[in-house]
């Protein structure tokens, strides 16, 4: 490996931008809080660096987690004739695509921003199995496909010696960034990976962050996504862009950490990710153990809670079930009957129709919603 001998300090100018792109036909979800530009840019300072790293190197380094490629980041979606393709590149000696690294400084380790596809064709065809299931039998040995002839068919170990060391030491370039402020957050790396990563379907925010803030945090958020009781609220299947793991992001962080939200709903769930990335086991029991409690009485009290119309309403969602969880941490689960009275109340009240249906992620409205939910349920 070679590195840059000098630094990049670089600005990245951010405006807040809708990361929202699912249909209402697809997720039954309104979420006007996504909808939400501030107008006014962040502004990050970024210390960038390039660094050129041997193919061997750079596949030794995942295999001891020393190169993160996030548990989800766009699922791997070459086909085995094009990860030969790459490969065969370097059995070449032609120039290929760098990749982007973001560096952890809490570790040191480097996350996968951008370059997914061919570290993975490289980690496969090393490993000798390409995109290996699970499951042992159902695994395909990785030979290479739809290249010169003198490289069809052959797996890594089949490769001449030569031709095994022009490939191990072939350069594969990485352009390494670090976020240097502000120094309380990395939401940076949130922005520069939505940038990369925006072609063909758009990723989601959640999507972003289970690639950039994975921990124990999100583990935990992706085992309460199978719940029954949730499932049963949130309106059956999973979602496929994870819109049901923000929401369940969304109460723990303003549950948690309402008292410092500001908008937008997006940046304040990217630091509330961030920031509890390695949770403590005893953070990790509080949240399952709120978040299941407020759903049982939910599920158990109400028929497709959360949608004063058609759609589930995010902003009715994040204000009962926080307003629920306080009540549920102050004197316990309340009675069913008396909580369905209080919740058809509340949907009846015509300011807090208001405050779930325009500028939901003004933190006036935020706070004002969950302080009439409190008061609805504070007597029951």
């Amino acid at each position: 490996m070679t590195e840059g001998s000098e630094n990049k300090y670089l600005q990245l100018n951010i405006e807040s931008e809708d990361s929202e792109h699912t249909t209402p036909s697809e997720s039954d979800v309104y979420d006007e809080a996504g909808k939400d530009d501030l107008g006014l840019p962040e502004k990050y300072e970024i210390t960038s660096f390039g660094a050129d790293y041997d193919v061997d190197g750079i596949v030794k380094r995942i295999g001891r987690g020393d190169i993160i490629i996030p548990e989800f980041q766009r699922e791997y979606v070459w086909t085995q004739s094009e990860a030969s393709r790459f490969i065969e590149s370097l059995l070449l000696g032609l120039p290929v695509p760098g990749v982007f690294f973001a560096k952890e400084s809490e570790s040191g380790k480097f996350q996968v921003i951008d370059g997914q596809q061919r570290l993975r064709s490289l980690e496969f065809f090393y490993s000798g199995y390409f995109n290996p299931s699970k499951d042992s039998k159902k695994r395909t040995v990785f030979t290479l496909q739809k290249v010169q002839r003198k490289y069809e068919g052959l797996t890594y170990e089949d490769l001449e010696d030569k031709d095994r060391r022009t490939l191990d030491d072939s350069i594969i370039h990485a352009t390494i960034v670090k976020q240097d402020s502000p120094e309380d957050d990395n939401t940076s790396i949130y922005h520069v990976f939505e940038r990369l990563n925006n072609g063909g379907q758009r990723l989601t925010a959640q999507e972003i962050r289970s690639a950039i803030y994975h921990g124990n945090l999100l583990d935990a958020i992706r085992e309460l996504n199978s719940n029954e009781h949730w499932r049963n609220a949130f309106g059956g299947r999973k979602n496929r862009r994870l819109k049901d793991q923000e929401l369940i992001l969304r109460f723990l962080a303003l549950y948690f950490g309402g008292e410092k939200y500001e908008r937008p709903m997006k940046e304040f769930l990217n630091r509330f990710a961030k920031k509890h990335i390695q949770a403590s086991d005893q953070f990790i029991e509080s949240c399952k153990n709120i978040f299941l409690q407020t759903i049982r009485v939910i599920d158990s009290s109400i028929e497709r809670p959360f949608r004063p119309e058609r759609a589930l309403n995010t902003a009715v969602l994040d204000s009962v079930m926080v307003g629920l969880a306080r009540r549920i941490s102050a004197k316990g689960e309340p009675d069913v009957n008396r909580f369905k009275a209080s919740y058809t109340l509340l949907l009846e009240n015509s300011e807090y129709l208001e405050l779930i249906s325009r500028a939901t992620s003004n933190e006036a409205n935020v706070n004002r919603r969950i302080e009439l939910s409190e008061e609805a349920f504070s007597g029951i």
